[in-house]
């Protein structure tokens, strides 16, 4: 017996449901996974690994006011995570970059995060685990579109 299609109303009703979960669990994994950065300067981080970045362009890219992500990169200065250097040929612009203890720390907060999300996948069955495979083939397809 060959598989019914699956009709447009429960299509429309699992792409309400599936965006919901993700956004849930996309923002548990941020907050519950680890105490030693908040979502926002762990995503100032990360935006921070390939290079330097201008406290402009990060507010940009984060859509957040310039005056913000000031305060937000004093912040991970003071903590020892990010570094500023004047641009040798303007020194109007001030270059933030990762420091050796921001790199540490995206890497800790990294592996809390994997680790969250590996504790709730031991509690399920041999047979959701493997749902779970199947389905992160179909999101990341979903997600390359």
């Amino acid at each position: 017996m060959a598989a019914q299609p699956v009709t447009r109303s429960a299509l429309v009703r699992l792409s309400n449901d599936l965006r919901l979960t993700c956004m849930r669990i996309s923002r548990r994994v941020r907050v519950e996974s680890d105490p030693e950065l908040p979502p926002n300067q762990f995503s100032v981080l990360a935006r921070l690994e390939d290079g330097h970045l201008t406290n402009g362009e990060l507010a940009e890219v984060e859509s957040v006011s310039a005056p913000s992500m000031t305060r937000m990169t004093s912040c991970l200065v003071e903590a020892g995570y990010v570094d500023r250097s004047v641009d040798p040929n303007d020194g109007r612009q001030v270059f933030l970059s990762l420091t050796t203890e921001g790199r540490r720390a995206l890497g800790r907060v990294r592996r809390h995060r994997d680790e969250w999300m590996l504790e709730r996948f031991d509690a399920l069955t041999d047979d959701e685990q493997r749902l779970l495979l199947r389905a992160q083939e179909v999101l990341a397809k979903v997600a390359s579109q």
